[in-house]
């Protein structure tokens, strides 16, 4: 858990573990619909896509003022599944065969693309920043920080929308070119999914930069170098994203 005052201070540890929040918590306003800030959440995915740098001051705000990192109102996590969902709709209206494999498909998409995908990799991001990123205390009177779960599941969420957009959004528009046979649809379809791992990367990257009491953060960015580093290689090899990804789902119709 985090500290109560900035590094360098000191804190009560009781102060924290009261203030800090708990996920049984953050669970249970997920069915609270009148709790949510509705407005507040669609304003943050906007500037994810357009000015992700303003988002994370935002997040400096919100640890001085509610002294904790990570968010308290799951309307992100819920919203952005239900965008999922109603995405992943579109696509089975369109490509698949049949209403009980559409189901299937929503339910999946949801479930492991975004939430358990996501809490995988935010439990990787809590335990390497939390062993190996953390700025060693100059004294013993020094709280020791930590990366809370939550917060690494927030910035999984808020790198994930960005990507969402291109590659639910913008890919379902694109789709009938970017599946279709030949060099052009395969040289855009690895751009598309270049781009979009990298922006996802580089959001990564944002969010634990802006902790204070952690270094090294630039780790984050590694990714990115291999992502262009394999694109080349992908479209030379003629391999299309698109049509891998949309005939796992909906092999009858692609």
């Amino acid at each position: 858990m985090l500290p109560t005052t900035s590094k360098g201070r000191t804190s009560s540890s009781s102060t924290s573990r009261v203030n800090s929040p708990t996920f049984p918590q953050y669970l249970r306003r997920i069915i609270k619909w009148q709790q949510m800030d509705i407005e507040y959440t669609f304003w943050q995915m906007l500037y994810l896509c357009t000015s992700p740098k303003v988002v994370y001051q935002h997040t400096k705000f919100h640890k001085q003022t509610k002294n904790q990192w990570a968010r308290d109102d799951p309307a992100f996590v819920v919203i952005s599944s239900l965008l999922v969902a109603v995405a992943t709709l579109a696509y089975c209206a369109a490509y698949d065969h049949s209403a009980g494999h559409a189901v299937f498909v929503v339910i999946s998409v949801v479930l492991f693309h975004f939430l358990i995908t996501g809490a995988g990799l935010a439990t990787c991001c809590w335990l390497l920043t939390n062993a190996y990123l953390r700025e060693e205390a100059p004294n013993s009177h020094v709280v020791e920080q930590r990366v809370e779960w939550l917060y690494a599941f927030d910035v999984h969420c808020n790198s994930f929308f960005p990507m969402f957009v291109m590659l639910y959004v913008f890919h379902y528009f694109l789709s009938p070119v970017l599946v279709a046979h030949g060099f052009i649809p395969v040289l855009l379809s690895n751009l598309l999914f270049m781009v979009a791992a990298s922006y996802y990367h580089y959001l990564n990257f944002l969010g634990y930069y802006v902790l204070p009491f952690l270094e090294r953060t630039a780790f984050f960015l590694y990714p990115i170098g291999f992502v262009i580093v394999l694109s080349p290689i992908l479209i030379l090899s003629g391999f299309n994203p698109s049509r891998y990804f949309m005939n796992v789902y909906f092999s009858q119709r692609v």
